[in-house]
Order: structure tokens, then C-alpha cells, then sequence
């Protein structure tokens, strides 16, 4: 089953403990639970592949389940961020395709 959301999220800074940085986008609950309804192959952590478009830009990924916010997140490479010149704190327009590989 193939399935296309848009939706604007917050970036946020995510520490991981070995002191590497990542940015993250929250997607909404409301995808994140359709997300989790629908009959995928599910990769490590639970994660499910997309490709996402923001801007010019487009890329493939994961999105990631979240315990804390019960949402899936997205990571925003720092090369999409400086291309689309969107930091942490700033609202960015995804655009995301799940698609079993």
C-alpha cells in the first residue's frame, strides 16, 4: 500500500549520547497513527522507509517511532537544512511517500 502525507513540523535538536547531534521533524499524530495502521515491513526500531520532499529538495529515510511523543520522526539531514535554509526551531513543509521497498 503506497501513501502520500503533508504536513509542517517544528525541527528540533535530538542529542544522541555519543555526542553527535541529529534534527528531527515531529510528524503529526493523526499521520503517525495511520502510519501505524498500516500493514508495513517494519526495519530496526521499528522504523518505516519514505521518501520525503521539502522544498527542492528529496531524499530517502526513515521515520522513527517515538516513545516520548507517541509520534514517528523524521530526520532532516544538515545538508537538506542548509539547501533549503531551515535551522532548528524553524517550521519546514514536508511532503512524505511510504511505499514498501
Amino acid at each position: 500500500m503506497d501513501a502520500t502525507f503533508e504536513f509542517s513540523s517544528v525541527l528540533f535538536e535530538w542529542d544522541a549520547r555519543d555526542d553527535s547531534s541529529w534534527v528531527f521533524a515531529t510528524v503529526p499524530a493523526d499521520i503517525s497513527e495511520d502510519v501505524r495502521d498500516m500493514e508495513l515491513p517494519r526495519k530496526g526500531f521499528g522504523s518505516v522507509r519514505v521518501r520525503v520532499r521539502m522544498g527542492t529538495s528529496e531524499w530517502r529515510t526513515s521515520i522513527f517511532p517515538d516513545s516520548k511523543s507517541g509520534c514517528y520522526v523524521l530526520p532532516v539531514k544538515k545538508a537538506v537544512r542548509t539547501k533549503e535554509s531551515i535551522g532548528i526551531g524553524d517550521t519546514g513543509d514536508f511532503e512524505i511517500d511510504i511505499a514498501p521497498e
